[in-house]
Formats: C-alpha cells, structure tokens, sequence
C-alpha cells in the first residue's frame, strides 16, 4: 500500500466572496466602530444569510466585545470580477 505524500497538501480553495461589515459596539465611554474585511470560500448551496451568521460568529470569536454591536454596513461581493 503507497503511502500518502503529505509534504505537498492540497492547496487552499479559491475565495468565493469578499466581505466588508462596519460594526458600532458599546464602549465605557459611548460607542466605538469598526470595519473588517475579508474573504470566504462558500459551499455550493450555502445563502447570504448563512455567510452573514458566520462572519458575526467569527467576528465575535475573534473580538468579543462586538457581541453586542450593531451592524451599519454589510457587504457580500463575488470574488472574481
């Protein structure tokens, strides 16, 4: 039986679509806003909706304090052009 190759792994999958949401989030003083941007790879099948949860998801994983923000601006825009 061969065995497998692991020094070479199987790139990553191309982006589907880029994303850009501006969150307003309470702070002890009043409120603060961020924006952050990225990319995702979506699964044939997957919504707007869907990739929208999982941004907020990550997103508060990463910074917690935005748990409680409220969304200004969402953007979800094909990758490719």
């Amino acid at each position: 039986m061969p065995v497998p190759d692991t020094t070479n792994p199987a790139p990553a999958p191309e982006p589907t679509h880029a994303w850009l949401i501006t969150l307003q989030y309470p702070t002890h003083t009043g409120y603060g806003v961020v924006t952050h941007n990225g990319t995702i790879t979506a699964a044939p099948g997957d919504t707007r909706d869907r990739a929208y949860l999982d941004i907020r998801n990550w997103l508060t994983q990463q910074r917690p304090e935005l748990g409680h923000s409220t969304v200004l601006f969402f953007s979800l825009e094909p990758y490719r052009l």
